[in-house]
Order: structure tokens, then C-alpha cells, then sequence
């Protein structure tokens, strides 16, 4: 039976700095990946607060619209009701429903208003992520490069770039 003999290209020495590239990348990937999801939650939190929004606005212009046609309807009795038996009594309820529906709409803008806030909260700390996910893809690809040229420089601009995207999304911690 034939040996099957395994040839060796020469020059392949141990490449120590390869190794401490390798565990760069490693490390940045999981930066990357934890970047990344604090973003894609981010997005969804500011998209969730944008939906209740909304329907508080919805539910704003709901009772506006109730409390524009009880005014109506006091405005109705107060020209036509001294002439009709019992228009005290509606003209009663109207001004009740008057200030009920006043007091809900006050109160549905606030709440509106709220989550339009922490909608916009959400996005701006959501876009430090973003940038800081740019930056740290950047750094990965950028460390990548030395196994093709075995250049130090790309490992190196490759840590600066990561560095600078761990702080920008460390930022959005802080928003």
C-alpha cells in the first residue's frame, strides 16, 4: 500500500501576533453582537412608544370631538331651550360632559405627549448605537485585513475604530 505523504509549504512560521489579531476580532465580533442587539431593542422600544402615541392622539381627537358636539349641544338648548320643557336639565348634562370630556382630552395629550417623548429619547439613543455598531464593524473588518496583508497598521486602526464605537454606544447608555 502507497504512503500518502503530506507536503508542507515552507515558511509557514507560528505567527504570534496572528493569534492576538485573532482574539481582537473575536473580541470585537461579541462587542459587535451585543451593540447590535442594544440597537435592534432600542429600535423596537422607540417604535412601541411611537404606536402608543398614537392611539393616545387617536383617543385625544375621540373625546375632542365629543366635547365639540356637547358644546354644540349646549350652544343648541341655550338659543332654543328656555322655550322647551326640561332644557335646564340637558343644558345640566351637557355642561357635565363639557367638563368630563375637557378633562380627558387634557389628560390624553399629556399621556400622548409622553410617549412622543420617550419615542424620540428611544431614537436618539438608538442612533448612538447605530454609529457605534458602524464603527466597531469597521474596526472588525479593518483587523480582518492582516491575514491578507499582515500590515500591523490594520489591526491597529481596526482597535482605534472599535474603541471609538464602544464609547459612542456607551454614550447611549447615558441619553
Amino acid at each position: 500500500m502507497a504512503e500518502l505523504e503530506i507536503h508542507h509549504e515552507e515558511g509557514h512560521e507560528p505567527d504570534p501576533a496572528g493569534k492576538r489579531v485573532g482574539v481582537q476580532a473575536a473580541l470585537l465580533a461579541v462587542l459587535l453582537a451585543v451593540v447590535t442587539i442594544l440597537s435592534h431593542r432600542t429600535h423596537t422600544s422607540a417604535i412601541m412608544h411611537k404606536s402608543t402615541s398614537n392611539d393616545q392622539w387617536a383617543y385625544y381627537q375621540a373625546t375632542r370631538i365629543k366635547l365639540h358636539s356637547s358644546e354644540l349641544g349646549e350652544d343648541m338648548i341655550r338659543l332654543f331651550g328656555p322655550k322647551v320643557e326640561g332644557a335646564e336639565k340637558l343644558a345640566t348634562g351637557y355642561e357635565q360632559q363639557i367638563k368630563k370630556y375637557d378633562e380627558q382630552s387634557k389628560a390624553n395629550q399629556e399621556k400622548a405627549e409622553a410617549e412622543d417623548h420617550a419615542a424620540e429619547a428611544d431614537e436618539h439613543r438608538a442612533l448612538r448605537y447605530d454609529i457605534g455598531e458602524g464603527l466597531l464593524e469597521i474596526g472588525l473588518v479593518l483587523s480582518s485585513l492582516y491575514f491578507i496583508a499582515r500590515k500591523s497598521v490594520f489591526p491597529t486602526s481596526g482597535l482605534v475604530c472599535a474603541v471609538a464605537g464602544v464609547l459612542i454606544a456607551a454614550t447611549g447608555l447615558m441619553v
